[in-house]
């Protein structure tokens, strides 16, 4: 694994210290590294659907361009 330095806010690094202390986390790294993992997980799907818009865009399947799409799905998903 490579050692970096990385410099938090003061909110953020407390918040990283108070999901240690409550045992969520062995350590910041081990946290940082979590979150990461996430962020990289969210981005393969923001990826997949933007693939599908652009297709479904390309295709003539809608008249709706990528953002619209976008606002419609939101819609949909929250009610």
């Amino acid at each position: 694994m490579n050692r970096q330095s990385i410099t938090f806010t003061k909110p953020n690094d407390e918040w990283l210290k108070e999901m240690v202390s409550m045992q969520e986390y062995s350590s910041k790294s081990e946290l940082v590294n979590d979150l990461i993992r996430q962020a990289r997980k969210q981005q393969i799907q923001i990826d997949w659907i933007n693939r599908k818009l652009e297709k479904a865009e390309q295709g003539g399947f809608t008249e709706l361009n990528k953002a619209e799409i976008l606002v419609e799905s939101k819609s949909r998903l929250n009610g």
